[in-house]
C-alpha cells in the first residue's frame, strides 16, 4: 500500500535545486530561518557524488536541516527518511534524521521522539547513508512514533561538528507501510493508532479509533498485553494476536464476532473471558445469545454472575447461553460453608427467621435445617441490621427458637445476586460438577427461566436450585440429569435434581438418573410430561424415595407419559406454617395418566404413590389415577397407593372427586379401583348381605358411595322361590366403614354387583 498513490499524499520533499528557501535551520515551522537566506548553506550543482546538493557550514554544536514543508502523518502509515550525507572538512560530525512533530492548530506536539539514530563520519569524502522510520505505532523497526501528530517537518541534525562543512544529497521520504501490515487491504493494527501494548497504558481510545478507522476491514491487536480502562465497542471485525486486561466494572463488546472463542483470545483465560462475554450479552452485546463454540470452560471457583456484569440487579430481555459445556476443576473454594445460628421463627411470620445470632456469616442460597424444617427450604434473603433471615417456604412445625444449620453449596453458574432475572435461556450445554460443584443457582425473582437439551452432570448436592421466585413459569426440556452417586444406594444419597417454589413448571422429556429424588415442586399449575426418572439401586429389597414430592397439597399438576422407576409420587404439605387443614385447599388436584411405574428388588410395603399429610384434618379432592401400568419386578408390591401417618391420617369421610381406573397392575398383590365393582354372592339366605370392599378401594378408604346395585340372576328365598323386593344400601358399613350392607325385605340369597366408591364424586 502506498499512501503517495491511494490517499494522493505529495511525501517527497522537493530537490535540493528547486531552491533552498522551503529548508530551513531550524525546525521547519512557518517563519523559521531558511538556507536560502543565510550564508551557511550553497546549492552545488557539480558533486562526484551526487547530482545536485546543499553544502552546509555548521556554525553551532546542532544544527539543523528540516523541510518547512507539511509531511502528513496517518494512522497506519509508516514514513521512512533517508539522507546521503559526506563530510568535506573540519571536525567529523554525527548526523541522524530528525523532525519536528506537528499537531492540531499548528501546535508542537510534546513528549515524541523526533531523532533517529545517530551515525559518525568516519573520514572525508565518504558517503554515508542515514535513515529512520517515522509512523503512529510502537512497531519494531520503529524509530520516531508519533501517535498523536498529524504532520511532521523532517530533515537532518549535524552534531558537534561547529566549523565542519557537509554536503547532503536530496532527502527522500517514502511509505515503507507494507514492511510492517501484512494486509493492508483488509487489517487495522491497534497499534498503528497508538495503543502501546504493554499492560499498564491505557489503550482503550487506540482501539475505538482503530475501530472507527477500519470501516469493514478486520480489527488487529497484534501481540502484547493491552489494558482497556474504560469500555470499549468494535463495530468491526477483530483478531487478537495479544491479550487484553481490564477492570471488573468495564466491558468490552464485540458486535461483529461476539462469541466466547473470541473473548478467550481476548483475554486469556477462560473464566475470565466468560464473565466478561456475559457481562457484553446483558449489555447491549447486539446479539441474543452466547455462543460458547463448543469450548470446554474449567472453572476453579463459583461464578457469580450478577458481580461478573456489576451493574444491573435486575434484568428481564430475553438472552442466551449456548452451546458448550462448565466444568469444576479440583479446588477447595466448592466447598460448602455450613454455619449454624439460633434463631426463632413464628407461623404469624411464616418465611421469617428472627433474633438470628451469627447472622452475618449467614449467606443468601443457603440449605435451611433443623426441627420441624421440610425439604428445600432456601435462604433468600439476610438482614444483618435486624437479624433476620427471609427464606423461601414456611416450616410446618418449628415454632420457638432452635439453632438451624445453614449449608452454602457452590455452583458453576450462580445467578442468586440478582434481585430478579427472567427470560433467560441455557441451550445445549453440559454443567459438569464432577462431584465437586453444584450446577445452577436462580435468581432470587423472575420469571420464564429455560433449560433445554443440557446434561446437569454429577452435581455435588444440587443440580439446580430455586431460592425463590425465579422459578415462576421454569422450563426444563430435553435434559439429562447424571447422578454422582450411581454407586450409592438410595438410602444414602443427598443430591437432588431440582426444586422450584413457584408455579406453572413445565418438565419435559427429561432423563434422569440416581439421584435423592428427582425434584421438590413448591407452587401449583406443573405440567411433566414425557420423562424417564429412575432411581433405583443394587439393594435387595431396597428403600426407595420420592422422584417428584408436590409439597402444596392442591398441586393443580399433570404428570402424563412418563417411565416413574423406582420411585414414588409423593404429596405433601411440609411447606405450610400451619399444616393442620384449615382455609386452604386439601390434597387432590393432581392427574396422572398413561405412565409406566415400574420397581425392581422392593420391599412389599413399597408404594407408588403416597400422601404424606403434616397436619390433621386433610382429606382427597380432585385425584385422577388413569390409565397408568403398574408393575413390580423380582417380588410382589402389596398394593401401589399409601397413606404416609407419622405426622396426621387422612380424613375418610370427606373424600370427593378421586378416579382411579383403567390402570394395569403386574405384580401387585392388591389391586386398586374407584368406583369399583364388587361382586358378592349369597349362598345362604340373609335380610341383611355385607360387602366387604377392602382392599380394593385406594388409600383404604371407606365405602361411602354405592352408585348402582345390579343382581346376578334371580333373587331367591330359602325354597329357591324367586324374590322381587327392592333392597336398601348402607354405606360406610362396619367398624372401619369399608363395608356396604344390602338390606332386603325378606331373607334371600343370589348374586349382585355393586358400583361402590370411596370418595363423592360432586
Amino acid at each position: 500500500m502506498n499512501k503517495a498513490i491511494t490517499d494522493g499524499l505529495q511525501l517527497m520533499p522537493p530537490a535540493f535545486a528547486d531552491g533552498l528557501g522551503v529548508w530551513s535551520s531550524g525546525d521547519g515551522t512557518a517563519g523559521s530561518d531558511t538556507y536560502a537566506g543565510s550564508g551557511e548553506g550553497v546549492y552545488v550543482s557539480a558533486d562526484q557524488n551526487f547530482a545536485g546538493c546543499i553544502e552546509i557550514l555548521s556554525t553551532s554544536a546542532l544544527q539543523k536541516l528540516r523541510y518547512m514543508g507539511q509531511t502528513t502523518i496517518l494512522p497506519g502509515c509508516y514514513l521512512r527518511i533517508t539522507a546521503r550525507v559526506k563530510a568535506i572538512s573540519g571536525p567529523l560530525p554525527q548526523i541522524r534524521i530528525a523532525g519536528w512533530a506537528g499537531g492540531a492548530g499548528d501546535l508542537h506536539v510534546e513528549g515524541l521522539t523526533e531523532t533517529g539514530p545517530e551515525t559518525i563520519m568516519p573520514t572525508y569524502g565518504e558517503v554515508v547513508e542515514v535513515s529512520a522510520i517515522v509512523g503512529t505505532g510502537a512497531r519494531t523497526g520503529v524509530d520516531m512514533v508519533w501517535s498523536d501528530a498529524i504532520y511532521g517537518h523532517f530533515g537532518i541534525d549535524i552534531i558537534s561538528g561547529a566549523g565542519g562543512v557537509i554536503r547532503v544529497d536530496d532527502i527522500t521520504i517514502e511509505d515503507v507501510t507494507t514492511v510492517f501490515l501484512r494486509d493492508m487491504m483488509g487489517v487495522v493494527d491497534v497499534r498503528d493508532y497508538g495503543a502501546k501494548g504493554d499492560g499498564v497504558t491505557d489503550d482503550s481510545a487506540a482501539f475505538e479509533a482503530a475501530d472507527a478507522d477500519a470501516n469493514g476491514r478486520e480489527v488487529l491487536v497484534s501481540a502484547g498485553t493491552y489494558y482497556l480502562g474504560e469500555h470499549v465497542t468494535i463495530e468491526n471485525q477483530i483478531r487478537f494476536e495479544g491479550t487484553i486486561t481490564m477492570p471488573e466494572s468495564k466491558r468490552i463488546l464485540l458486535q461483529k464476532n461476539y462469541d466466547f472463542a473470541t473473548y478467550a483470545d481476548a483475554f486469556g483465560n477462560e473464566e475470565i473471558a466468560f464473565k466478561k462475554a456475559f457481562q457484553a450479552l446483558l449489555n447491549n452485546s447486539g446479539h441474543e445469545s452466547l455462543d460458547l463454540c463448543g469450548r470446554r470452560i474449567q472453572l476453579s471457583a463459583p461464578i457469580d454472575m450478577q458481580a461478573a456484569e456489576g451493574s444491573k440487579t435486575s434484568y428481564a430481555t430475553r438472552r442466551v447461553i449456548r452451546n458448550g459445556q462448565f466444568e469444576a476443576v479440583e479446588n477447595s473454594a466448592w466447598d460448602t460453608v455450613t454455619v449454624t445460628s439460633q434463631a426463632t421463627y413464628s407461623a404469624d411470620s411464616p418465611r421469617t427467621l428472627t433474633g438470628v445470632t451469627n447472622v452475618a456469616n449467614i449467606a443468601v442460597g443457603s440449605l435451611v435445617s433443623g426441627n420441624g424444617v421440610g425439604r428445600e427450604i432456601y435462604v433468600k434473603a439476610v438482614n444483618v441490621a435486624a437479624q433476620t433471615v427471609t427464606i423461601n417456604k414456611p416450616l410446618y412445625d418449628a415454632e420457638g427458637t432452635q439453632v438451624f444449620t445453614f449449608d452454602r453449596f457452590q455452583y458453576l453458574l450462580d445467578f442468586s445476586g440478582f434481585e430478579s432475572l427472567s427470560n433467560f435461556i441455557i441451550d445445549d450445554v453440559e454443567l459438569n460438577g464432577q462431584g465437586r460443584a453444584s450446577c445452577i443457582m436462580l435468581a432470587k425473582d423472575g420469571s420464564i427461566f429455560h433449560v433445554r437439551d443440557c446434561f446437569i452432570n454429577k452435581p455435588a448436592n444440587r443440580g439446580l436450585t430455586s431460592i425463590g421466585g425465579a422459578c415462576q413459569g421454569l422450563t426444563i426440556d430435553r435434559c439429562q440429569f447424571l447422578s454422582n452417586e450411581m454407586s450409592l444406594p438410595v438410602a444414602e444419597r443427598v443430591t437432588i435434581g431440582f426444586n422450584a417454589n413457584m408455579n406453572d413448571v413445565k418438565i419435559r422429556d427429561c432423563r434422569v438418573v440416581r439421584f435423592k429424588h428427582f425434584c421438590t415442586l413448591a407452587g401449583t399449575g406443573n405440567l411433566i410430561t414425557g420423562n424417564h426418572w429412575f432411581h433405583g439401586d443394587g439393594e435387595d429389597l431396597g428403600v426407595r424415595k420420592g422422584g417428584i414430592i408436590f409439597t402444596s397439597p392442591n398441586c393443580k399438576s399433570i404428570i402424563t407419559g412418563n417411565y416413574i422407576d423406582n420411585n414414588f409420587i409423593e404429596m405433601t404439605n411440609e411447606h405450610d406454617a400451619t399444616p393442620a387443614l384449615g382455609q386452604q385447599y386439601s390434597f387432590g388436584g393432581l392427574t396422572m395418566t398413561g405412565n409406566i411405574f415400574t420397581a425392581n428388588n422392593v420391599a412389599s410395603w413399597f408404594n407408588f404413590i403416597v400422601i404424606k399429610p403434616f397436619g390433621t384434618g386433610h382429606f382427597v379432592h380432585g385425584l385422577s389415577v388413569t390409565g397408568n401400568t403398574f408393575r413390580s419386578l423380582n417380588g410382589n408390591i402389596q398394593r401401589v397407593e399409601t397413606v404416609d401417618t407419622t405426622f396426621a391420617d387422612l380424613d375418610y369421610s370427606r373424600m370427593r372427586n378421586v378416579l382411579f381406573y383403567g390402570n394395569t397392575f403386574n405384580g401387585v398383590t392388591e389391586e386398586t379401583v374407584n368406583p369399583a365393582m364388587i361382586e358378592h354372592s349369597q349362598s345362604t339366605a340373609s335380610r341383611t348381605w355385607v360387602i366387604d370392599t377392602a382392599p380394593t378401594l385406594p388409600f383404604g378408604g371407606r365405602a361411602r358411595v354405592v352408585e348402582t346395585l345390579q343382581n346376578e340372576g334371580s333373587i331367591t328365598n330359602g325354597s329357591n322361590s324367586v324374590d322381587y323386593s327392592t333392597p336398601w344400601i348402607e354405606p360406610s358399613y362396619g367398624t372401619d366403614m369399608t363395608q356396604i350392607a344390602v338390606n332386603w325385605q325378606n331373607a334371600v340369597k343370589g348374586t349382585v354387583w355393586a358400583r361402590v366408591r370411596m370418595d363423592k364424586p360432586l
